[in-house]
C-alpha cells in the first residue's frame, strides 16, 4: 500500500525546491493570513454555466480568460486568474451523446490553453501545451461528449505556465450526465461537487506563488473558500470530491466515523458502490461518494478531516451541520438509494500488443523532470500507439523518498491492474485517468487506445509544479 504520509514528510515535492536555482523560485516572506472564524461561511456552490445558444445537436458556450477578484478571506478582495470572472471558474453540465461548444477568448497577458481533463476529444480540442490561445485571441473547443457520465474538470495547460495559472484559479468542473445512470442516487440539490486545492496567502490575504512550494500552501480551499459549512437535511447526499491542487494529496475522513459509499472515480461510476471509512485523493483524482446523514442526529455537526495533514496546518476541512428536526423547507424524506450494482463496464477486449516502461525521474543535475530519462522536446514524438490496440504500461517512480509522482494520460480511461504486483482495490481499479505513483513503486496500466481520435495527445506527470518543469511526453496515436 501507499505510504502516503511518509511522501508529506518534505512537502509535496519533496526537497526538490531546495535544488532549484533562485530564478525558478520566487522568495516570499509569508505572513499570517487575517484570521478567519472557522465553519462560519456557507459553502459555495460554483454556478452551472448557460449555454448562449443550443441547436439540435450542440450547446454552445462562451468563455473569457480574465484576471479578476475572489472573497476568499471575508472582506478581502484577493486577485486571481478566473474563467469568467469565477474563482472557481463556471461549471458545464453537458449530456452524454450531446456535444458542446465553448468559444474561449484569452483577455490575460499571458497565452493560455484549455484542457478537458478526462475528455476524449479531438486533438484540436485537447488544449496541447504548445496550441495556446494568444492574449487578445480567441478559439472554439469542441467536446463530443460520446462517453461515459463522470466528473470531469477543466483547467489551463499552456506549457510552462500551466502550474502559476492554475494555481491562480484556471480550473472549473464539466459535469456528463446520462439519463441511463442509476436513477435512484442523489440528484439536484444533494448533489454538491467539493474542488478542495491548497494556496498560501500573505497578511494582506493575496495569493503567494513559488514553484514546489505545497509546505507553505497551509490553507485548505473547498469551492474557493476556507472551512465553509453545508447545512445538510437528515438524508443522503451524492458528494463529488475534486482534487484542483497543483501538489497536495488528500485523504478524508468523517469527523462521525460514518462511512463513505464511493460510487464513482476519474471516468465515472463504478460497477458496484465501495464503503470505505478514508478516501485518498491525489491531485486531478475525482472520487465520487454518498454519505448517508440520516443516521446523525438532527442538530449534530460532521467534519470533514484531512488525515495528511500536518501540525502546520488545520486537518478539519469543512463541516456539516445536520438539520434540527422536520422543516416545512427540509423535509426528512429521502427516496434515493445506491443500487447494489452502479454500471456495466466494458469488457477488456483485444488481446496486448505491446507493453511499455514509464520512468518518472528527477535529474538533480540539471534539475528538471523527465520521462524515460528525458525532459519534454515538444518536437520529439516519444510513442506512437495505433488506434483500437490494447497496451500494458509500467509505470515507475525511480525517485528517492519522499517524491511522489502521478501520471495522467489524455483522450483516455485506463484500468490499474496492480501495484508491485498486488493487485489494487476495486474503487481505484477503472475508470481512471489519473493514478498516484509513490516513491520507488512501479504501478501497470493497461491501456485500451478505443479512442475514435488521431494525432499527438500528451501524458505527463500531473503534480503539475513537475509537469511545467519537463516533466511530461507525448504519444502520436495513428490510424
Amino acid at each position: 500500500m501507499l505510504n502516503r504520509r511518509g511522501t508529506l514528510k518534505l512537502g509535496a515535492a519533496g526537497g526538490v525546491a531546495l535544488a532549484l536555482p533562485a530564478e525558478r523560485l520566487v522568495s516570499v516572506v509569508v505572513g499570517r493570513p487575517p484570521s478567519v472564524e472557522p465553519f462560519t461561511r456557507a459553502l459555495p456552490i460554483p454556478r452551472v454555466l448557460s449555454p448562449v445558444y443550443s441547436d439540435r445537436s450542440t450547446d454552445y458556450y462562451e468563455i473569457s480568460v480574465k484576471p479578476g477578484v475572489a472573497e476568499i478571506l471575508p472582506g478581502v478582495s484577493t486577485e486571481v486568474i478566473t474563467y469568467n470572472g469565477s474563482f472557481p471558474g463556471p461549471t458545464i453540465r453537458a449530456r452524454r451523446g450531446r456535444s458542446v461548444k465553448v468559444a474561449v477568448t484569452n483577455r490575460l497577458g499571458t497565452p493560455s490553453a484549455v484542457h478537458l481533463h478526462g475528455g476524449i476529444v479531438p486533438q484540436d480540442s485537447d488544449g496541447h501545451p504548445l496550441d495556446v490561445i494568444q492574449p487578445g485571441h480567441s478559439r472554439i473547443y469542441h467536446y463530443p461528449n460520446d462517453q461515459r457520465a463522470s466528473t470531469l474538470w477543466y483547467h489551463d495547460h499552456a506549457h510552462h505556465l500551466e502550474a502559476e495559472q492554475i494555481y491562480k484559479g484556471l480550473c472549473g468542473l464539466y459535469l456528463i450526465d446520462d439519463p441511463a445512470e442509476a436513477p435512484t442516487l442523489p440528484r439536484g440539490q444533494f448533489d454538491i461537487p467539493l474542488m478542495f486545492r491548497d494556496v498560501a496567502l500573505d497578511d494582506h490575504g493575496q495569493l503567494l506563488w513559488a514553484m514546489f512550494d505545497a509546505q507553505r500552501r497551509g490553507t485548505v480551499l473547498v469551492n474557493g473558500v476556507p472551512q465553509p459549512v453545508l447545512r445538510v437535511r437528515r438524508r443522503k447526499y451524492r458528494l463529488r470530491l475534486v482534487n484542483t491542487s497543483n501538489e497536495r494529496m488528500f485523504s478524508f475522513r468523517l469527523s462521525n466515523g460514518a462511512e463513505f459509499v464511493q460510487i464513482g472515480t476519474d471516468g465515472g461510476l463504478l460497477a458496484r458502490p465501495v464503503r470505505r471509512t478514508e478516501v485518498s485523493l491525489w491531485p486531478a483524482e475525482r472520487v465520487e461518494v454518498v454519505v448517508d446523514f440520516g443516521k446523525a442526529r438532527g442538530g449534530s455537526q460532521v467534519t470533514l478531516l484531512n488525515a495528511e495533514g500536518t501540525a502546520l496546518e488545520n486537518t478539519e476541512i469543512m463541516r456539516f451541520e445536520v438539520a434540527d428536526g422536520i422543516r416545512k423547507d427540509m423535509p426528512d424524506t429521502d427516496d434515493s438509494s445506491v443500487p447494489q450494482k452502479l454500471s456495466m463496464l466494458p469488457a477488456v477486449g483485444a488481446p496486448v500488443m505491446t507493453t511499455r516502461k514509464v520512468v518518472l525521474s528527477f535529474d538533480f543535475k540539471n534539475l528538471v523532470f523527465l520521462i524515460n530519462g528525458k525532459p519534454y522536446d515538444p518536437h520529439r514524438m516519444d510513442f506512437t500507439i495505433k488506434r483500437g490496440s490494447t497496451e500494458i504500461w509500467e509505470v515507475t517512480n525511480a525517485d528517492p523518498d519522499p517524491i511522489p509522482h502521478s501520471l495522467h494520460v489524455h483522450v483516455v480511461q485506463f484500468r490499474v491492474l496492480d501495484r508491485d504486483g498486488r493487485s489494487v482495490e476495486p474503487w481505484e481499479a477503472y475508470p481512471k485517468d489519473t493514478v498516484s505513483i509513490a516513491s520507488g513503486e512501479t504501478v501497470r496500466l493497461l491501456i485500451k487506445f478505443d479512442t475514435p481520435y488521431t494525432g499527438v495527445f500528451p501524458f505527463h506527470c500531473h503534480f503539475v509544479d513537475h509537469s511545467s518543469v519537463a516533466m511530461m511526453a507525448q504519444m502520436r496515436i495513428v490510424a
